[in-house]
């Protein structure tokens, strides 16, 4: 394993070992507007991804497997990894504790340990801006079902006041490892080798703000501002805080 994926492993073993400290029971149950809602572009995230009741579905860099337990809860045949041990152990639990079945992995997003053409759907939250998007590119499309779609939700770095924002200003959630940073649209560019139809949508583009005010009035107006903004100038998707984005593999599937 490389430096760079041992100093991320680290980190997130880190991570998972503050949370658990602190998590109970109850804490690892939840209803699923738990996992949709906690922000604007989940639910329709989940949404691209299209009927899950029967499919094979990868959550691919789980994390604390809340998106797993939904995929579970709505009838798909999920599969689970992390490359953090401490990740899987606290989503391993957490689909436990929901009473869901989960087949869980502890792997390297780089050199998956599924065979070829073995899923439906994949997901992925905030886990593309870690890898090296080429190797993660060739995998996805190795793993995924002639047909198959992969949807991810990414930081998105094209605004350069949120660039600014996010160096030089202190706020929740700001712990990185060394190596992360939002993707920008150079980035996509290995992942349009494998995946020629790749697509993106921006979320939170004068929404984002509700972040700093803490206000969901403010939040939810700000989202209808933004919905309205990227209807009529899709540019300036760009200048969006995430996005989301959606690859499928070229060809008809059997299933």
């Amino acid at each position: 394993m490389s430096t760079r994926l041992i100093a991320e492993r680290e980190h997130h073993d880190r991570q998972a070992a503050e949370r658990w400290e602190t998590l109970t029971r109850d804490d690892l149950r939840f209803a699923d507007a738990e996992f949709l809602d906690h922000e604007t572009w989940i639910r329709p995230a989940v949404a691209a991804m299209g009927p899950l009741r029967g499919r094979a579905v990868l959550d691919y860099g789980c994390g604390h497997g809340m998106a797993a337990v939904v995929f579970a809860r709505a009838g798909a045949d999920v599969t689970a990894f992390d490359l953090s041990p401490g990740y899987v152990a606290e989503a391993e639990a957490r689909a436990k504790t929901n009473g869901v079945a989960v087949r869980f992995a502890v792997a390297d997003a780089e050199e998956l340990p599924f065979a070829d053409n073995s899923f439906d759907a994949v997901w992925g939250n905030a886990i593309l801006h870690h890898l090296d998007l080429r190797r993660a590119g060739a995998e996805l499309q190795r793993v995924l079902k002639p047909g198959g779609v992969a949807v991810f939700c990414e930081p998105w770095g094209g605004n350069p006041l949120l660039r600014f924002a996010r160096r030089r200003l202190p706020y929740p959630g700001k712990d990185r490892t060394p190596d992360e940073r939002p993707l920008v649209k150079a980035d996509l560019v290995p992942l349009r080798e494998f995946f020629p139809t790749l697509g993106f949508e921006g979320h939170q583009l004068f929404s984002m703000v509700g972040r700093a005010v803490r206000s969901r009035v403010a939040s939810r107006c700000l989202s209808v501002v933004d919905r309205g903004c990227l209807a009529v100038v899709p540019a300036l998707r760009n200048w969006c805080r995430y996005a989301v984005i959606k690859m499928r593999k070229i060809g008809t599937s059997l299933n």
